[in-house]
């Protein structure tokens, strides 16, 4: 379906009171800089795989679970954004004692161990920011991502079993599964009853393999997916990913999606359809066929990004989500 980005008042008084996002790195952040403008009670799950940069030294050298992705989503609820941004993203020089830590990580691995829990320490930060919404990890304990990758090495082609979130897409190769270790970490209680209390959840829009899946591979979730009476909408990415999404089209990330989920029912998918702007040669439109128009309910707008058209658009991609959900609930009273 077509869709126009003017709301009408009908559109934005039906939009749900409670929002569940699920996801991580700089898409999650997108969304949530745009649907923070709404009047919804709004909780972000975020992944704790991140084992590359500052994060994962931290992660390595101190014990905290990685305080990246989460630092992204409170800096992106926060009153002041573009402030606190800058300042929880002030990276320390190299040369100093903090070589190459930014200052949100230090100070949400701080607060960790202050008040002597990971997600205590989230919740003292997001009243430091004053952020409207609530995030929350997907997970409390360490976890690990693992994929079987295939690639061509001396022409030939080789499968192999990668050990770690930073080193996944590095292979430049086709990511055949995805799995988490130990396979066995329970969900965040938080993270649960936010699931099934929701009106609205949200998959995406974030890295398929390496930001999205290891929510969703996190015992617990995928269940309260499942017995959620919300609306299931997925949102694709509008490029392709180097090294985990490379020639994907909208239906294969449905469909890996669908894979992990398969009793969990997709209500929608958000689709880009605006390709006119020039993008960088690494990656590539992700189009729409007519396979996802055959076989799941497919919204397209333009989505992205002006000045980073690999990117959504905050403000487009959270209009476009209201539209969506207005259509379903309106689909739900006429039948």
């Amino acid at each position: 379906m077509q869709t126009e980005q003017n709301l009408t008042n009908s559109e934005i008084s039906s939009f749900p009171a409670k929002i569940v996002v699920i996801g991580g790195g700089h898409g999650l952040s997108t969304i949530l800089r745009g649907l923070k403008k709404n009047p919804s009670q709004l909780t972000a799950i975020v992944t704790v795989a991140d084992d590359g940069g500052s994060s994962g030294a931290l992660r390595r050298d101190i014990g905290v679970l990685p305080p990246g992705d989460i630092r992204n989503c409170l800096a992106a609820l926060s009153a002041d954004e573009d402030f606190f941004t800058q300042v929880l993203q002030y990276r320390f020089s190299t040369d100093s004692g903090v070589g190459g830590h930014n200052l949100g990580n230090l100070l949400l691995t701080a607060l960790a161990n202050i008040t002597g829990s990971f997600e205590q320490g989230i919740q003292e930060l997001a009243k430091i920011l004053a952020i409207k919404g609530t995030v929350t990890p997907s997970t409390l304990e360490d976890v690990n991502l693992v994929a079987e990758v295939e690639f061509i090495k001396d022409g030939k082609i080789v499968q192999e079993t990668v050990f770690g979130e930073s080193k996944i897409p590095r292979n430049k190769g086709k990511i055949l599964s995805l799995s988490i270790e130990p396979s066995n970490v329970s969900a965040n209680p938080e993270a649960i009853k936010a699931i099934l209390a929701a009106d609205l959840i949200t998959l995406g829009p974030g890295s398929l393999y390496t930001s999205i899946l290891p929510n969703l591979k996190v015992y617990g979730i995928a269940q309260a997916l499942s017995a959620s009476r919300a609306k299931k909408v997925y949102i694709c990415n509008v490029t392709t990913q180097p090294g985990e999404t490379d020639q994907y089209t909208c239906y294969d990330h449905v469909s890996v999606i669908q894979n992990t989920l398969p009793n969990v029912h997709i209500d929608a998918v958000i689709c880009n359809n605006f390709h006119e702007y020039n993008i960088p040669d690494f990656v590539s439109w992700v189009k729409i066929n007519q396979k996802i128009l055959d076989e799941f309910h497919v919204f397209q707008g333009n989505l992205v990004d002006d000045q980073f058209p690999w990117r959504h658009d905050s403000d487009k991609l959270s209009k476009m989500l209201i539209k969506v959900y207005s259509d379903l609930i309106s689909t739900i009273n006429i039948s």
